[in-house]
């Protein structure tokens, strides 16, 4: 009994984490496309090329943090199978 209370919190604690994380990889990738409209075609070609850069980063790091609640939770194995 006691135990599976603590793999809850330890759930709940690692899902917390995970979702903060991915709000923050989000929000990173929304500002580095956000950059790119503000400055438009006064942002240099390499610099407009390292900022899609980070934001697909960014974006990938949020899907990894995503999908390690759904694995977590079981949601992978759901109908994936193949």
């Amino acid at each position: 009994m006691a135990n599976d209370n603590k793999a809850k919190i330890d759930t709940l604690k690692h899902d917390t984490k995970d979702a903060v994380s991915e709000l923050k990889h989000r929000a990173q990738a929304a500002g580095e496309h956000l950059k790119r409209d503000i400055a438009g075609d006064a942002m240099p070609m390499g610099d407009r090329i390292a900022s899609n850069v980070k934001e697909t980063v960014h974006k990938t790091q949020a899907d990894i943090d995503a999908a390690k609640r759904d694995i977590r939770h079981g949601a992978a194995n759901a109908d994936d199978k193949v």
